[in-house]
């Protein structure tokens, strides 16, 4: 089974391979990318198979010559390493060749917002706005700000990739610390809400213009006096889903019903997203709940500067680089663990 699947990679990177050197593959802008995208997907798979393959060959050589001298202690020392090696090589091949969400390559919004806590969990708020557009500086990705005001943040991060990074951090997250307003030191916890959103193209929801009142209003926040004197500000609202987004930040109206329209789009796909799992008995929680203390993803222990992932049972102690940005080593074992569970459902599905 395992040296189908090692032939099936080979065969396929193989293919990629030439493709990428065919002229005719370099003048289609569209098929040149779409070949990319596959070689780098199956690129971590195709070193797996090649070091499978190595692996294989010490063994194989490793029996032959201890049949001839079974008494070498560096053959029989080679032939265990290999056979080992070769064991795990055959799980980690399984896993990287785990089926990808359809939505990893995606851009995102993510929409976060106070929990449970009051004043202290709006200020928790902006910590993770800093701390997740910090991340995503760090990892390549472009963190651009739609609608910031009254403790809620809502930002879209485009990249490659960036829905496969960004979605374990949808969920509540919780804050144990000593606020600055509190004078007698006691440790508060507070939570902050983050919603994280595969952006969905034009194509992929089909929204019918008569479902949309769009109203217009003269905005309330700060900005230039242009903003404050004209009815800049757009609020859709969807009427089959019930479904409201406002925006003011921007002084054009046109522009603030753009960013309206990209976040209405992205609530409405993660919904219908949202229903196709539930078809198939396999969704999850959403990833928000109520905010409670209780429904949470992450603690963030200040006294102690840990964090602790709740999903994973992980535990560091780095909490300054974390909310510095640093979320790497979190989203690789949040990574893995998806993996492993993907490989499970496969296997008994």
């Amino acid at each position: 089974m395992i040296d189908e699947l090692v032939s099936q990679i080979e065969a396929r990177f193989a293919e990629l391979e030439a493709e990428l050197a065919d002229p005719a593959v370099i003048a289609d802008r569209e098929r040149f990318a779409a070949a990319s995208r596959a070689y780098r997907e199956l690129e971590a798979a195709a070193k797996l198979a090649n070091e499978y393959r190595r692996v294989a060959d010490d063994l194989e050589g490793a029996r032959e010559l201890l049949a001839e001298d079974g008494d070498d202690p560096e053959l029989r020392a080679l032939l265990e390493s290999s056979r080992t090696r070769l064991e795990e090589l055959e799980d980690e091949i399984r896993l990287v060749m785990v089926e990808r969400d359809p939505n990893d390559d995606k851009n995102v919004i993510v929409e976060i917002r106070p929990g449970a806590g009051g004043e202290e969990a709006g200020l928790w708020a902006g910590d993770l706005y800093r701390m997740l557009t910090r991340y995503a500086d760090r990892r390549g990705f472009q963190a651009e700000p739609l609608s910031i005001g009254d403790g809620t943040y809502t930002f879209a991060v485009k990249g490659d990739g960036a829905y496969s990074v960004f979605k374990f951090e949808g969920g509540t997250h919780r804050v144990q610390r000593v606020p600055e307003t509190e004078s007698q030191g006691r440790i508060h916890t507070s939570t902050a809400t983050v919603a994280v959103l595969p952006e969905a193209e034009e194509v992929e929801v089909d929204i019918d213009p008569t479902d949309l009142q769009i109203d217009v209003y003269r905005s309330s926040g700060p900005g230039g006096q242009s903003v404050n004197t004209t009815d800049s500000a757009v609020r859709i609202t969807h009427k089959p889903s019930g479904i409201v987004v406002s925006m003011q930040d921007e002084k054009s109206q046109l522009q603030n019903r753009e960013r309206a329209m990209r976040v209405l789009r992205a609530r409405l796909y993660e919904r219908a997203l949202a229903a196709q799992r539930a078809e198939v008995a396999a969704s999850r929680a959403a990833q928000v709940g109520t905010g409670e203390r209780a429904e949470k993803i992450r603690t963030y222990n200040y006294g102690e500067r840990r964090v602790k992932d709740h999903r994973i049972n992980l535990l560091l102690h780095n909490l300054d680089e974390i909310l510095m940005g640093e979320l790497g080593e979190l989203t690789g074992a949040l990574q893995d663990d998806e993996k492993r569970r993907r490989l499970e459902e496969q296997a008994g599905g």
